[in-house]
């Protein structure tokens, strides 16, 4: 395995896990504390995962996109590591498009006295959470199929 492959898998299945970890261990823990708690823990985790993941996830990004754009079959198939990059893609544009925006309204509001649909707002955004993850774990298993095929 040359480097880029060996890096590739690294941060790829780091932020994969970790995305995944707080999608399927974390956040059903958070669902069932009081409304003013359940804001504040979910503040707190953006205050830290929001400093270290859009690093890791844009990183994850580029390096999947550069993994599938380098020629010949060094990395594995090539439509592994394609599948890996669109699979990223995807986990990427929904966070963007709906898990940012959320994020941004859930760091303003008052944990005493949350917005009426806090409880569908964060429903919501726990969708796209399981999406993104489970397109960041498909992604990940596609670039070590990848790999262990080359």
């Amino acid at each position: 395995m040359d480097v880029l492959g060996f890096v590739v898998i690294v941060v790829v299945g780091f932020t994969a896990a970790a995305e995944f970890g707080s999608y399927a261990f974390v956040h059903p823990v958070i669902r069932r504390l009081p409304p003013e708690h359940h804001v504040r823990v979910e503040q707190g985790l953006l205050r830290t995962f929001g400093i270290v993941m859009p690093p890791l996830m844009t990183a994850s990004l580029v390096l999947a996109i550069t993994n599938a754009a380098r020629g010949g079959t060094e990395g594995g198939p090539l439509w592994l590591r394609v599948a890996a990059a669109v699979a990223w893609g995807l986990g990427i544009v929904s966070t963007v498009l709906v898990n940012v925006p959320i994020n941004l309204a859930t760091l303003r509001w008052d944990p005493d006295a949350p917005p009426e649909s806090w409880q569908h707002t964060r429903s919501r955004w726990e969708w796209f959470q399981g999406f993104r993850s489970w397109m960041y774990l498909l992604s990940f298993v596609l670039v070590t199929w990848a790999a262990t095929a080359a």
